[in-house]
């Protein structure tokens, strides 16, 4: 991708630009040199030397006596060294008991002999001072090092480059990934957009007094495409982008993640205007530890310090931007959070149907869909799943049309998909005894029609006894719209819908079960929520005492102190089983009135194993809710209270359905 820099606007100097950093290869020069300079003097003579044949005592002297040596050299050691009188150079040693004897022999056969004294050679005068100079050399070039580096990071970065940064950069070489191929979050875009654009031509903002933001923080969910974003600016922006981990900065040895750090944003100057993204920059921007603190992580809190001094300690107009990404920004250092720092946080919420819609457009491509595939209906049916969910769910469909022998995908295919992405892979219903076979046709027969009988309730789109996954089986509920905020009518009708599994096998078998283990326990977090978070608790009054934990990863971490009093503990105790009770006692009552319904949708279902929602209603003879497209089915029930507009029956919340299911 070419570049496309903004010209400069019209009276205005372009500015200065900084020289760009020197090539690595320049750092190893001196050790090229090195290297040549012992080729030259070691090797090459070597190479030059004539080969020489090894005689013995006895041959040498065989040889002399038969006037075949030319010349002999008796070197002080013993060493005697020569030529033969066919060319070849040859060595030998001479005992020192052979005495004079040997020279005189030698002279009366001829041989020209020459005496020499014990020497060295230059060369290996050379090798003996480099030997005895190696380790002052090696001391000295330590200490020029250490010297540059400064502190202990520095120091690491000097001697064998732990400090140096590990980010990508990209320059030239881009991504291909653009806007394009981000469906949806149009509002995301636009604001981070902005601050290329502002990189890209800056002087259009600093006449209207507008200062770039030194920081945008991206957060959501895990997989809503905060670095599919990340990658599309890098491949949309005409400006050098660095691409690192906040994992990469943490090592071991005290200092280096601040060297990093360091190094990490004097590239960046150099080459501004640039931007900086860190992944998953948690790892580094933790909350740092209270002075009460008995425990702290050195490291890492020296890599958060220098951190907060390079992005506000450079000057605005260097045209360095930081471009964070993150899923538990509560966890976030406040410092690292404050104006002049992260100036936006720009927040990547889970998909909306629309954006859902133009998601699966968007993974469809290459792909050959069949014509009564209506990706519409299947963005319907998936409320709750994130851009990567979505990605995976067309994958998931392409994989099903493959295990069937084609390469068209159908409407079929990505029900199955979805279900095996939900739910897991589906058994036969030959894995169950009889009478367990049974007893789960009532468990999901009594969900079914006291879903289908209440009128807040989410209408029931499939019901089905195939084991899939960990699930016996699953009552699948559709909502009709996307819910943001849940009224008490509908959790009371939520609770009665879960507990209906347990009060049909009450009211069938006379006795309950293990199947309604999951069923109690995300009612008891349903109805706990109700109680000590929602206020929907007379007794106990309007006070909310939430859990905490992440608003993007769902759950909360168990209190390690209550935030009340131990009669404040007994009294939501009570009133959270008051409502249990309650609610069984609701759905018990229905299903008692509607027993002949519930033994005609026991008989089909063990009759056909699954039954659509339509039966369901036909059987409790109430119209089936209008929908925008009959047909669609999602994951069974789930946790409501969650400020997510797909709380009810969301893809984050289909952990407690499959549990559901998977007891039943």
């Amino acid at each position: 991708m070419t570049k496309r820099a903004a010209p400069p606007p019209q009276g205005d100097k372009p500015a200065p630009t900084a020289p760009p950093p020197p090539p690595p290869w320049r750092h190893w020069l001196w050790l090229i040199a090195l290297v040549v300079f012992i080729a030259l003097f070691f090797v090459l003579p070597a190479t030059k030397v004539t080969p020489s044949v090894s005689l013995s005592y006895s041959q040498f002297m065989k040889d002399a006596n038969a006037k075949l040596v030319r010349t002999v050299t008796i070197n002080s050691n013993g060493t005697a060294t020569g030529t033969l009188k066919d060319g070849k150079q040859y060595t030998t040693t001479i005992p020192a008991q052979a005495g004079s004897t040997v020279i005189t022999q030698l002279q009366r056969d001829g041989v020209n002999i020459v005496a020499t004294a014990s020497s060295t050679s230059f060369g290996d005068e050379v090798l003996t001072w480099v030997i005895l100079l190696a380790p002052f050399l090696i001391v000295g070039w330590l200490w020029f090092r250490l010297s540059r580096g400064g502190a202990a990071g520095g120091a690491m970065q000097g001697v064998m480059g732990v400090g140096k940064s590990r980010a990508k950069v990209f320059d030239e070489d881009r991504p291909s990934t653009t806007f394009a191929d981000v469906a949806g979050y149009e509002g995301a875009k636009q604001e981070i957009m902005e601050v290329v654009e502002f990189l890209r031509s800056p002087e259009r903002y600093r006449r209207a007094g507008a200062v770039a933001p030194r920081g945008v923080l991206m957060v959501g969910p895990p997989g809503t495409g905060k670095t599919l974003l990340a990658r599309a600016v890098a491949g949309e922006a005409a400006v050098p982008f660095f691409s690192v981990t906040g994992s990469s900065f943490v090592e071991m040895f005290v200092g280096v993640g601040a060297a990093r750090v360091r190094d990490l944003f004097s590239e960046a100057r150099k080459r501004a205007p640039a931007i900086i993204f860190v992944d998953e920059i948690d790892a580094i921007g933790q909350r740092r530890s209270g002075t009460g603190a008995i425990v702290s992580n050195d490291e890492r809190e020296q890599t958060l310090n220098q951190l907060l001094a390079e992005m506000d300690g450079f000057d605005p107009s260097s045209g360095v931007v930081v471009l964070g990404a993150t899923n538990r920004p509560e966890i976030l250092d406040p410092a690292l959070l404050r104006p002049g720092r992260f100036d936006r946080q720009v927040t990547i919420p889970l998909p909306t149907l629309p954006e859902r819609v133009a998601i699966l457009h968007v993974h469809s491509k290459g792909k050959r869909l069949d014509p009564g595939v209506d990706l519409e209906a299947v963005a319907r049916g998936t409320p709750g799943f994130s851009g990567a969910d979505l990605a995976n769910l067309v994958n998931e469909a392409a994989i099903v049309a493959v295990r069937n022998g084609r390469d068209v995908l159908r409407a079929a295919d990505f029900d199955a998909a979805r279900d095996r992405l939900i739910l897991g892979r589906r058994e036969g219903s030959n894995v169950l005894l009889p009478e367990e076979k049974h007893a789960v046709a009532v468990h999901e027969s009594g969900h079914a029609l006291v879903a289908a009988l209440l009128p807040k309730a989410d209408p029931v789109a499939k019901v089905t006894i195939l084991p899939a996954g960990q699930a016996l089986g699953v009552t699948e509920q559709l909502p009709l719209v996307e819910r943001h905020l849940y009224g008490e009518d509908y959790l009371y009708d939520t609770l009665a819908v879960r507990l209906g599994g347990r009060a049909a096998e009450l009211v069938e078998l006379g006795q309950g079960s293990t199947g309604a283990a999951n069923d109690l326990a995300s009612a008891t977090e349903l109805a706990t929520k109700m109680v000590r978070e929602f206020g929907l608790s007379k007794e106990l009054g309007p006070v909310g005492y939430p859990e905490g934990g992440s608003a993007f990863l769902g759950g909360g971490a168990a209190f390690t102190s209550r935030p009340f009093a131990e009669q404040t503990q007994a009294l939501i105790d009570k009133e959270v089983s008051s409502l249990l009770a309650q609610a069984e006692e609701r759905a018990t009552s229905i299903l008692s009135q509607h027993r002949e319904q519930l033994h005609q949708l026991v008989g089909m279902l063990l009759e056909r194993e699954t039954v659509d929602g339509s039966t369901v209603y036909a059987i409790a003879g109430v119209p089936e809710p209008e929908r925008l497209e009959t047909g669609s089915t999602v994951g069974p029930h789930a946790s409501p209270g969650k400020q997510e507009p797909v709380a009810v029956a969301g893809k984050a919340d289909r952990r407690d359905a499959v549990e559901d299911g998977a007891s039943a």
